[in-house]
């Protein structure tokens, strides 16, 4: 075996020096020396990605207002191409101090629920960017902050007059991801603001002091392809600029009080107000990981800013096994108890924090309630890794622990106010079987503004939701759930021809429950279910954003692999077609997913019944172009017991596009000498890997992809092998090694500040390097200013011009293929 991986890992060193010297040689670039001007796509193409987008809806604490949250277009490119810093793994809008790509809206209103008039909110500026809303814990006053052109606000709303005003002119700091947050009286915010007088950031010296050294002395610490690391001693200095905060006190008459010392902040006050759980970050900081995994220490400050308990000193993290599953050493997850006044909580583990280890307990959950004396009481001892724990109150909280290698993970009852009695397991199951799934805990807001368990019955009866998979779909439902008997009643499931899930139960005894009900042709919308007469009230009427596609066929197909596999996919037909038009061009579009059972590979991940939606990165904007589009057919990769999925990776990735193939073909819907396919991020992985190994297809389009995995050698995706230990998988994965076997053409398109891990555009510029050093039919599209989701309409625009001229060429248009269609070889041609 080690002479077999020896000679791989010698033909991949020499196949990757082979192309560099060729292109070197000859002097072929690695990217396009075409600099284009945006395209536009056909009209109807573009008035679909120009269509409004429907708002968001947030229910008040109390129930009783909805709040509308209402989406611009996609931005101007003017907008993404603002200023961005990307250091220690965060991305920063220098002039603004606050994240150089986030989402916003730019209109609020209120609803009196459920059947109110809409009130705008007024007093906004121009075009706002609102972002970062929150509600009061009473549900009285609405936060948010406003982006200028140089700085960040804190504004609020209150509802007995719908009317919005600056709460502080200070400049907010949102660099680090949070900005403020409510305290339970609801008149009082926690707010993080740029330090007074910090004046300009240090300019970049012309000249360095020295080389950049990093050293390791036999130490392991692997670590993944992480993006935006710091690189000199100079980033150090602006991450600490940036990120820096001043924590203080804001109330809604606006009196400020400065809390402790500025730093690289993050906090969350105790649910009654008297604490505040703070997270320093400071030196040394690392080159090799993000932020999150920098030295940092855990405090609790009482309201003057003084320390009353410190947490931990939490090291550098830059040696955590790479095996999933692994976690820090020491004092973890440290939170507030939701249902106490202030109880910290944290998780310690018991193996090392390793998971490649056997242990017979992973995990201890630990208490410790204020004034934070005496010794912190164990909760609760796992078997596997701790997830994550839902407050109820001194006799109920659930806790959720998991197993990456058996796909399992378990949700057990426990008493925090009696850790001696007995905990409860509810839930035991793998995550991979949504037929199964009992579904997820409502929780209800308490008047401190936290999250804790929703009951009925004194305590006995749980709500659980859940997606309601099964063979026909998704069927959303809402169950109650006996703690005493373990029965579940079922008080409400989704009906055909709609899809309607839970959003939250608003009246408890009478059984009232909002919903989102939505159909093939119908927009989602909300509505008022009273269960126990089985009626419902229209609360909201969004239009249809595009009206042009409610006709549109959509049906959900089930067909098998070669081996028996059961697969799914969603068929779309363009509105108005007919058998009698016979077989259209068609574009696939898949993301492969592993397993670990094949029961579990084979079943339904989707409802036949969802709206027809388009968004950015929709395959589905072709519909009004002449193509039929397979929408995720599914491409499991599965590895029972001790087969890793990937260890036959290409032959379950080529059998799957195959049975989609001849199912569509069989249908009568597609002419199998004209069906395109592509994907995004692994998507695109997987659209390159199929035109190197099958001729199935006439087009491949690959988007944000990764095709080298050696350059991302401690795992990539679900596999956690490295490189070293699994050479051949990793040679036989990878389209960048097989690029010679690709004789249909591809198109490739990259942001050129994709911020994924592992997905460099490097990746794309590479691969196109090769291709076109082979004599290969592809074109590399690298989207300035984009990461690895594509945001500007410009650049929307332009990636649907290129996709719609690629199809139209090479597919709906191209004449039969030069040669026939050869024989499936999932090993190569």
């Amino acid at each position: 075996m080690k002479d077999v991986r020896r000679v791989l890992m010698i033909r991949i060193g020499l196949l990757s020096g082979l192309i560099l010297a060729y292109r070197l040689t000859i002097g072929i670039p690695a990217i396009a020396q075409e600099q284009q001007k945006y395209m536009m796509p056909p009209m109807a193409i573009a008035q679909l990605a120009d269509a409004p987008t429907t708002p968001g809806v947030s229910v008040s604490p109390d129930n009783a207002w909805l709040l509308l949250m209402y989406r611009p277009g996609l931005p101007p490119i003017e907008e993404v191409a603002q200023p961005e810093l990307r250091i220690a793994g965060l991305r920063i809008n220098p002039r603004t101090n606050g994240p150089s790509r986030g989402n916003y809206y730019n209109a609020l209103s209120l609803k009196k629920f459920p059947d109110g008039a809409e009130q705008p909110i007024t007093g906004l500026p121009e075009d706002p960017q609102i972002s970062n809303v929150g509600w009061a814990p009473d549900g009285r006053t609405i936060a948010f902050t406003l982006t200028f052109a140089d700085h960040l606000e804190l504004w609020v709303a209150q509802l007995n007059n719908c009317t919005a005003r600056r709460l502080s002119a200070l400049p907010i700091n949102d660099a680090y991801g949070n900005c403020y947050e409510w305290f339970s009286d609801s008149q009082t915010l926690l707010i993080f603001t740029i330090v007074a007088g910090r004046g300009p950031v240090a300019t970049e010296p012309l000249a360095p002091a020295g080389p950049v050294i990093q050293e390791n002395l036999g130490r392991k610490t692997p670590a993944q392809t992480y993006q935006d690391l710091l690189k000199n001693a100079y980033d150090e200095a602006v991450f600490e600029y940036y990120a820096t905060s001043q924590l203080a006190l804001l109330t809604l008459e606006g009196k400020l009080t400065p809390l402790g010392n500025p730093g690289i902040i993050s906090a969350e006050s105790s649910p009654d107000g008297k604490y505040i759980l703070v997270e320093r970050i400071h030196r040394p900081f690392s080159y090799s990981v993000p932020y999150h995994r920098f030295p940092h220490t855990i405090e609790v400050w009482d309201q003057t800013g003084n320390i009353a308990y410190t947490v931990a000193e939490v090291p550098l993290a830059d040696n955590i096994p790479i095996t999933f599953g692994s976690v820090r050493t020491g004092r973890r997850d440290v939170s507030w108890r939701a249902d106490a006044p202030a109880t910290l909580c944290w998780v310690e583990a018991l193996d090392g924090g390793d998971a490649g280890v056997e242990a017979d307990e992973r995990d201890r959950v630990f208490m410790l309630p204020a004034p934070f004396a005496g010794e912190p009481a164990a909760l609760i001892t796992l078997k596997t890794r701790y997830s994550n724990i839902l407050w109820g109150n001194d006799d109920l909280a659930l806790v959720t622990e998991s197993w990456w290698k058996t796909r399992n993970y378990k949700i057990t009852a426990f008493a925090p106010g009696s850790p001696a009695a007995e905990p409860m397991v509810l839930i035991d199951q793998s995550w991979e079987d949504r037929y199964n799934d009992p579904g997820t805990p409502l929780l209800r807001p308490t008047e401190w503004g936290t999250w804790v368990l929703l009951t009925a019955d004194n305590g006995n009866t749980l709500f659980l939701s859940g997606d309601g998979a099964s063979p026909e779909g998704d069927r959303p439902f809402l169950d109650g759930y006996n703690l005493q008997t373990h029965e579940t009643t079922r008080l409400f499931h989704s009906e055909a021809p709609s899809y309607e899930r839970p959003v939250r139960l608003i009246d408890v005894d009478n059984r009232k429950l909002l919903t989102s009900r939505e159909s093939v042709s119908e927009p989602p919308n909300y509505y008022l279910r009273e269960l126990n007469q089985n009626q419902s009230t229209a609360v909201t009427s969004f239009p249809h954003p595009t009206p042009q596609l409610a006709q549109v066929q959509k049906e959900l197909i089930r067909y098998k692999r070669a081996d028996s596999v059961d697969l799914t996919a969603t068929l779309y037909l363009p509105a108005g077609y007919s058998p009698a038009d016979g077989p259209l061009p068609m574009l696939m579009w898949a993301y492969p997913q592993e397993y670990k059972d094949a029961d579990f590979a084979g079943q339904v991940t989707d409802s036949p019944y969802r709206f027809v939606r388009i968004s950015a990165h929709s395959p589905l904007f072709w519909l009004v172009h002449g193509y039929a589009i397979l929408d995720d057919p599914t491409m499991p990769i599965i590895g029972e017991g001790e087969e890793e999925p990937n260890d036959s990776y290409v032959k379950q990735l080529v059998a799957s596009a195959q049975a989609a193939v001849d199912e569509v073909v069989r249908r009568g819907v597609a002419d199998p000498d004209k069906i395109a396919v592509g994907g995004h991020s692994y998507g695109a992985f997987m659209a390159a890997n199929l035109l190197a190994h099958s001729d199935l297809f006439r087009l491949g389009i690959a988007r944000s992809g990764a095709y080298n995995r050696s350059l991302t050698p401690f795992g990539f995706q679900s596999e956690e092998r490295t490189f070293w230990e699994a050479p051949e998988v990793y040679f036989a994965m990878s389209p960048f090694m097989h690029a010679d076997k690709i004789n249909e053409p591809i198109l490739l398109i990259h942001g050129e500040a994709d911020n994924n891990s592992g997905t460099f555009p490097l990746q794309s510029e590479r691969f196109y390097g090769a291709l076109k050093g082979l004599g290969a039919t592809a074109r590399l599209v690298l989207l300035p200013h984009e990461s690895h989701g594509y945001r500007a309409r410009e650049s929307v625009m332009h990636i649907l011009y290129e996709m719609t001229d690629w199809l139209d060429r090479y597919v709906k248009n191209a004449g039969p293929r030069e040669q026939p269609q050869s024989e499936t070889n999932p090993e190569g041609r």
